[in-house]
């Protein structure tokens, strides 16, 4: 069978999420888990406004999702460790006989300090098995915010994630693109250096690309730009567009590449921040964008994605909360798309 992963701006049927649930990442006092569920519940709650919404909740956090959630948004219970849907919950493939989820192997990105994931490595059958759909399982360690696609064979990686040898000890990169060409089609990988600084943090994910780079159209890159030369970010994200440049998609084509600049913000309590427009959520007719309390640029990113996804309307969520928990909007949601008919 030859599957495929879909570009994020192909028809989907529905995003699915995971609720916060009582651990190391929710908060260390009431005020702070607080704003975590209120964060989780406004994404699902805008999102579903233009598609349907599943959140799976913890039975121990029932009570808190049912207070803040929309009743439109769905609700299914599953035992969580934490809420990250897009890293532990399955990528969804087309193939021939319809949608299928890959089950990558999951280990909190790279045993993470202080991380457990027994409950959530079980999610991606957990859901694809709510989806109704087949498993295609992974040896491979891998996260959804560690690959970004095109549909049509292109996918971006980063060589601290896919090749981490706390991830994959024994993996090199012929390796890792034959189990991307067997699981989402991937023809051709581009393997970014590294990732932004803050996410080498304890809290990091070593790398994740959805922080980095999206593919918005065929042939068309969003590359976060940190303009301040003050941050760390500002040398690695000149370096990671001067290496794009050099790039290619599947088809051969020279990226048209779309600076989207960060936030003024720098830095917060634990030091330079990774706040990034380019972890935004594709949906039917929208774009769920990241905002920043930062007037001036929550505008201009939202001015720059529309132009970027013609059509769709773009709505900014305070994405803080998110941020300082170690994710963003696309971090937190995982698309199901359409079969096509």
């Amino acid at each position: 069978m030859n599957w495929i992963m879909p570009a994020e701006t192909a028809p989907q049927d529905r995003v699915w999420m995971a609720f916060p649930v009582e651990g190391y990442t929710l908060g260390d006092d009431p005020e702070s888990a607080e704003e975590a569920r209120r964060a989780w519940a406004t994404v699902a709650n805008t999102t579903v406004e233009f598609e349907p919404v599943t959140m799976v909740v913890d039975p121990s956090a029932r009570a808190h999702a049912t207070r803040l959630l929309s009743s439109e948004v769905d609700v299914v219970e599953a035992p969580l460790d934490d809420f990250w849907m897009r890293d532990f919950g399955p990528t969804f493939v087309l193939g021939e006989n319809g949608l299928a989820a890959v089950d990558w192997t999951f280990n909190a990105w790279g045993m993470a300090a202080g991380a457990v994931w027994a409950k959530d490595a079980e999610i991606a059958r957990f859901v694809a098995a709510q989806a109704d759909v087949p498993v295609i399982s992974s040896v491979m360690v891998n996260e959804g915010g560690g690959i970004h696609v095109d549909g049509e064979g292109t996918v971006l990686v980063t060589e601290t994630v896919q090749l981490d040898p706390h991830r994959n000890p024994f993996a090199d990169k012929a390796r890792v693109e034959a189990e991307l060409a067997r699981t989402i089609g991937a023809t051709h990988v581009i393997w970014l250096p590294r990732g932004l600084e803050r996410d080498y943090s304890n809290a990091g994910t070593r790398g994740h690309v959805d922080i980095l780079a999206t593919i918005p159209s065929p042939g068309t890159l969003l590359v976060h730009q940190q303009r301040d030369p003050s941050h760390p970010d500002f040398e690695i994200t000149k370096m990671l567009k001067e290496f794009l440049a050099t790039t290619h998609d599947a088809k051969g084509r020279s990226w048209d590449i779309i600076d989207l600049p960060a936030p003024s913000v720098l830095k917060d309590d634990d030091g330079f921040v990774d706040y990034s427009y380019v972890n935004h959520l594709v949906v039917n007719g929208g774009v769920i964008a990241c905002g920043f309390r930062d007037e001036a640029a929550d505008a201009e990113a939202r001015d720059i994605l529309a132009t970027a996804y013609p059509g769709r309307r773009v709505v900014t969520v305070d994405a803080v909360p998110i941020f300082s928990r170690g994710g963003g909007i696309h971090c937190i949601t995982q698309q199901q798309p359409s079969v096509p008919t």
